[in-house]
C-alpha cells in the first residue's frame, strides 16, 4: 500500500490495494475451481458400504457359524467347534474364508484353518518362497546326514 502526496495533502493509493486483493481472490477462486473439478472417481467408498447379510449362530455344544456380505463385495464366513470337549486333548477348530476386491481390481479369496497345529492360510495372493536351489538342498541334506561332532565339555 502506497501513500502519495499531492501538494500539501497525502492520500492512499487504493490501486495497489485493489490489485493485491484481486490477486488473492483470484488465487482463492482458482483453488476452489481445482477442488471442484478434481477427479475423485478413483476413491473407494468402503466407509459407506451397506451390510447386505449378517448371520451368527451358536450351537448348544458351543459350535458356531457366522457370515456377512457387504455392498462393496466383501464377504466373510467362519465356523468353529470344540473337539474332544472335557478331555485332556480338547482343541478348538476354526475354518473360514474371506473375499474382497483389491485396489488393483483383483478378486482376493483367502481360506484359513486354525487348530492344534496352528493357523494356516491359503490364497493366490499370498507370496510363496522360491524353490531351494539344488546345491543348497544337497548341502542341507549332507549336514543333516553328517552332523558336526559335539563340542567337548569343559
Amino acid at each position: 500500500m502506497g501513500c502519495k502526496q499531492l501538494g500539501t495533502r497525502q492520500y492512499v493509493d487504493t490501486t495497489t490495494i485493489n490489485i493485491g486483493m484481486f490477486q488473492k481472490l483470484l488465487s482463492l477462486a482458482a483453488c476452489w475451481l481445482a477442488l471442484a473439478l478434481a477427479d475423485v472417481s478413483h476413491l473407494n467408498s468402503d466407509a459407506s458400504a451397506a451390510i447386505l447379510s449378517n448371520q451368527f449362530d451358536i450351537g448348544p455344544d458351543g459350535s458356531y457359524t457366522w457370515s456377512f456380505d457387504t455392498s462393496n463385495g466383501i464377504s466373510e464366513k467362519e465356523q468353529g467347534q470344540l473337539k474332544n470337549a472335557g478331555s485332556d486333548n480338547e482343541e478348538e477348530v476354526v475354518k473360514g474364508s474371506a473375499s474382497w476386491t483389491a485396489p488393483n481390481g483383483e478378486k482376493i479369496v483367502l481360506e484359513y484353518e486354525a487348530d492344534a497345529n496352528g493357523y494356516r492360510a491359503q490364497g493366490s495372493h499370498i507370496p510363496t518362497p522360491p524353490p531351494i536351489p539344488e546345491e543348497i538342498a544337497r548341502a542341507l541334506k549332507h549336514l543333516k546326514d553328517n552332523p558336526p561332532p559335539a563340542a567337548p565339555a569343559h
